[in-house]
């Protein structure tokens, strides 16, 4: 009960005062959400809408939702699959999820992650050493990447 009194408040919010960039719906059931994410101004996904997908596990907020990106990105902290590196969306003691945190919060930290991705820490050791070694290279690529597959 907690989980869906807690989901219900949480979309609502989403729905009246969404993060900049970012909105999120029910996509069925209350624990299939889908969300899209604008790509951020100066950052190669300019003008990209992406959209992902968000799986809310049955002990939601003691367990993480599993999020990813529906839309294909060229990002070293996001893999073909669409899976995201990202602590926030893993538990302790790897990951930094506390369920003090919202999918808001969440998809507000991806966002920052697809303006300044983490090199250190990639799901794709090809883009990330791109990105580390021929920034041009990466950013032209990524903009390609938006274009294609996240144009509007």
């Amino acid at each position: 009960m907690q989980r869906a009194s807690r989901l219900t408040r949480e979309l609502s919010l989403l729905a009246t005062e969404p993060p900049p960039g970012i909105t999120c719906w029910q996509n069925g059931q209350l624990d299939n959400l889908r969300a899209q994410i604008l790509g951020g101004v100066d950052t190669p996904y300019e003008k990209g809408i992406f959209n992902l997908e968000i799986i809310v596990p049955e002990r939601y907020p003691f367990e993480p939702p599993k999020i990813r990106f529906l839309t294909p990105i060229y990002h070293p902290n996001i893999d073909s699959a669409g899976r995201i590196c990202l602590d926030v969306l893993k538990l302790p003691p790897k990951g930094a999820w506390r369920p003090s945190l919202n999918i808001s919060t969440l998809l507000t930290s991806i966002q920052l992650l697809m303006a300044e991705p983490n090199p250190d820490d990639p799901l794709m050791a090809d883009i990330s050493s791109e990105y580390k070694y021929n920034k041009q290279l990466f950013l032209l690529n990524a903009r390609e990447w938006t274009e294609k597959y996240a144009g509007q």
